[in-house]
């Protein structure tokens, strides 16, 4: 049976860099409060003429040409993102005409920061089917868009960019070899913007009052987030015979270095096989996963025939898990 294979890796950046000494200057915090609490020292934040759309060209430009595939010859663009170019129309279609990928599907899919993670459950799904044998998968934020810069506990969490990662059918045993995905809705306040929708629609007081800006119950999720990794972890592994001895990399969504940290540590994984550039990028939501296996990938630190265990928690609830050979 065919199964999807990362071919090809890329990834763009804001050039502006909001560190924490520039945050200090902006709400009552510290660079000792936010590394303690984070690990983050430094975030990309787009500016004000910047297009995310834009940036999922420039990120899948390089994925593509290193995987060989035109964009003519794409089947499927996914773009996992919860801060599109605008609510109608999504920004897949926008960067699909952007790419001259005129025969390729193309959509969003919203999964907060396991939107990576749930465009390659789909996307292995199609390759498995028949139904697409080269596929873009694109996860790309413009957080700080969405961010209440009067509100330390999540004004220093949240950085910008878009990673790339260009699919493609094989029957080799490199690839993806187990993906699962989870959610729970019972926790559907834990992340949340609920301005703007259906619900509170911009013509109400309660979007314009903070409705619009990203809110989280830290405390709730730091809880469930680290059990559900680890659970579904332990799930991927074991469908398809292995244990966490046998992961090369371990690659968790870059949230919170204190959440990354013990994931591993109730996974057995040692520090050193852990992927981690929280420091440098912060929590760029579906982005995050995409963006550290392009930059591993083009460092060398990604090794042909590497077993990669990848995890993700966001909102929704949603998270999920994937095993890939490198």
């Amino acid at each position: 049976m065919f199964h999807a294979t990362i071919a090809g890796t890329g990834r763009a950046v804001p050039e502006k860099v909001l560190t924490n000494a520039d945050l200090t200057k902006m709400v009552e915090t510290s660079d000792e409060w936010i590394t303690s609490r984070t690990g983050i020292r430094e975030r990309r934040m787009a500016g004000p003429d910047d297009i995310l759309s834009d940036f999922c060209v420039r990120a899948a430009i390089p994925a593509l040409a290193e995987a060989g595939i035109e964009p003519g010859d794409l089947d499927t663009i996914i773009l996992a993102t919860c801060t599109p170019d605008h609510p109608i129309p999504g920004a897949a279609p926008v960067v699909q005409q952007k790419l001259g990928a005129r025969r390729a599907a193309a959509f969003d899919l919203n999964a907060a920061c396991s939107g990576w993670l749930y465009g390659l459950h789909v996307a292995d799904g199609l390759i498995q089917s028949g139904k697409a044998k080269n596929i873009l998968l694109l996860g790309a934020e413009f957080l700080t868009r969405f961010t209440d810069y009067t509100d330390r506990g999540t004004c220093v969490l949240f950085g910008d960019g878009a990673g790339a990662t260009a699919l493609k059918a094989t029957k080799s045993d490199h690839g993806v070899l187990s993906t699962s995905i989870h959610s729970d809705g019972e926790g559907s306040t834990f992340i949340s913007m609920p301005g703007g929708g259906s619900s509170f629609p911009p013509n109400r007081p309660e979007s314009r009052d903070k409705g619009l800006y990203i809110q989280m119950k830290g405390g709730e999720t730091f809880k469930v987030a680290i059990r559900s990794m680890v659970d579904v972890c332990k799930e991927v592994l074991a469908e398809s015979g292995f244990t966490t001895a046998d992961v090369d990399w371990f690659l968790p969504h870059q949230a919170n270095e204190r959440i990354l940290t013990a994931t591993a540590e109730r996974l057995e994984i040692p520090p050193e096989r852990c992927v981690n550039n929280i420091a440098r990028y912060g929590n760029t939501s579906a982005a995050s996963i995409p963006i550290a296996l392009d930059e591993y990938a083009r460092e060398g630190r990604l090794k042909r025939g590497d077993l990669i265990l990848i995890t993700a928690f966001g909102g929704g609830l949603t998270w999920g898990a994937a095993l890939v050979r490198w």
